[in-house]
């Protein structure tokens, strides 16, 4: 009878995380292929229109180190709740913005969202079964990755049949009833009962905004412009203030002996690699499907046709969370990490080639969906081999920074190429793509030389009696309690 209630009581509390991790991957990606549609309805211009992707980015990128190292202190449930509570606020805001101005400020409150998925994945460490979270994180991360995936190919058909403020409205009832639910959680133990280093803490968030704010912008106030010469180079003085700060106090937020590890370093230099790759190629290969023929390229495809394209990409990318682990066992994740930057190379450059025909643009996305979903949970695996338990939340969630500054980079980068040239039509000439394709499949062959440095974590020990191949995702574990 005990067995079957803790059964049931487990299994309620994957659900609740299910439904918030799904809500929250999907809010960062459903907006990508709409962004025309809300410049229509807002009277917007491009430039304007852009920050409702930037607010969100910069917010995101403070907020998800913060979120873990607060639940460590207070507890996870608690700061799960709020989390929560501010994406459901953040959706409503945004589905009755009266604004852009208002909108924006909807995003940046529904950036608080980044605390989810370590969170999560900190109250199933602690409230389930030893023997079996390693495969929950496993399962939970793969969903993660299809809610990415998902925003992107349900945009289209929510914007089709019940219009763009749908886009929020869903996501605020589902956060919605997952806060109210997650109320029902047993509170979590607090396992790190230290004050928040709120100095380093302010240094380490002034940085990242300036830096990312920098990179978001410098298409469109110019690369040399002051303005973005003047962010990046106060970004610099701020992380450089953030680092001798942060080595000279009691309770640092991230230990910078930690980053200097090889598991980290290599791990990060990749995970910058394939954010730059995977923002530009899942932000502008809708854009090559949706141009009309008239261009010369393109399919004239609609919101919801490109996303059908995307949907065995995002289906490839969540089957392979289940395999890897048994390949990284076998082959060591140096191998498993550079064999998935190369089919991810090989996949950009063929689609740079073979653009032709819908059917290509479906097979080479479906590969390069596979190889990033092996790099992503190879490099967690990493990351939690390379550092002490109580470090893996801040060393995973630094990871996905530097995911999402190189993702920033790539998104500019392509940007600059693709809109370099501009057709008769009016749409960008096709060859902007296609240099653009083929810059991305160098990026991701150098990360898979990159990978070559990166040490095999069959071959090395968590800290706990959990196997890191077999649990690769208690990376985004915050620190703390362990059964």
């Amino acid at each position: 009878m005990a067995a079957r209630t803790q059964r049931v009581r487990s299994g309620f509390i994957i659900t609740i995380l299910t439904i918030a991790v799904v809500s929250f991957s999907a809010l960062q990606s459903l907006f990508v292929p709409v962004l025309p549609q809300i410049q229509e309805q807002y009277d917007a211009t491009q430039e304007s229109v852009t920050w409702v992707l930037t607010a969100y980015l910069l917010s995101a990128s403070v907020c998800t180190p913060l979120m873990g190292r607060i639940g460590d202190i207070v507890g996870k449930q608690r700061i799960l709740v709020l989390t929560l509570a501010a994406l459901t606020l953040g959706s409503l805001l945004a589905a009755v913005a009266p604004t852009l101005g208002i909108l924006i400020f909807a995003r940046i409150v529904q950036g608080a969202g980044g605390g989810v998925m370590p969170l999560a994945f900190g109250i199933i460490r602690d409230e389930i079964a030893d023997d079996r979270v390693g495969r929950t994180i496993s399962i939970l991360a793969a969903i993660g990755s299809l809610g990415y995936g998902a925003g992107l190919v349900a945009a289209g058909p929510i914007v089709d049949h019940l219009g763009f403020h749908w886009l929020f409205w869903l996501p605020m009832i589902a956060t919605a009833l997952a806060g109210a639910a997650t109320l029902l959680v047993p509170p979590s133990p607090v396992a790190a009962p230290s004050p928040l280093p709120w100095g380093p803490a302010a240094l380490l968030a002034l940085w990242l905004v300036l830096l990312l704010l920098a990179l978001s912008q410098g298409n469109t106030w110019g690369w040399t412009s002051l303005a973005v010469l003047g962010l990046l180079g106060s970004s610099a003085v701020a992380a450089a203030v953030w680092a001798f700060v942060e080595a000279r106090v009691s309770t640092p937020m991230i230990d910078l002996d930690m980053m200097r590890r090889r598991g980290i370093w290599t791990s990060n230099l990749v995970a910058t690699l394939l954010g730059f790759c995977m923002f530009a190629g899942y932000g502008f290969v809708p854009q090559l499907v949706q141009t009309p023929p008239a261009a010369g390229y393109g399919f004239g495809s609609t919101l919801t046709e490109s996303g059908r394209m995307l949907l065995p990409s995002t289906l490839a990318m969540f089957v392979v969370g289940f395999a890897t682990s048994s390949l990284v066992r076998t082959f060591g994740s140096r191998w498993v990490t550079s064999a998935g930057c190369l089919i991810g190379s090989a996949s950009f450059l063929a689609l740079a080639f073979a653009h032709t025909h819908p059917w290509q643009v479906t097979i080479f996305m479906t590969t390069l969906g596979a190889g990033i979903g092996i790099v992503f949970a190879t490099l967690a695996g990493v990351v939690v081999g390379a550092v002490p338990a109580d470090q893996t939340g801040v060393a995973s969630g630094m990871n996905a920074n530097v995911r999402t500054i190189g993702g920033s980079l790539g998104a500019a980068v392509m940007a600059g190429l693709v809109t370099a040239h501009v057709g008769p039509s009016g749409f960008p000439q096709e060859s902007g793509y296609v240099v653009g394709l083929l810059v991305l499949a160098i990026a991701l062959a150098l990360a898979a030389i990159g990978s070559l440095w990166v040490p095999n974590t069959h071959d090395q020990a968590t800290g706990s009696p959990l196997l890191d191949a077999d649990n690769a995702e208690l990376g985004l574990v915050p620190m703390g309690h362990t059964r």
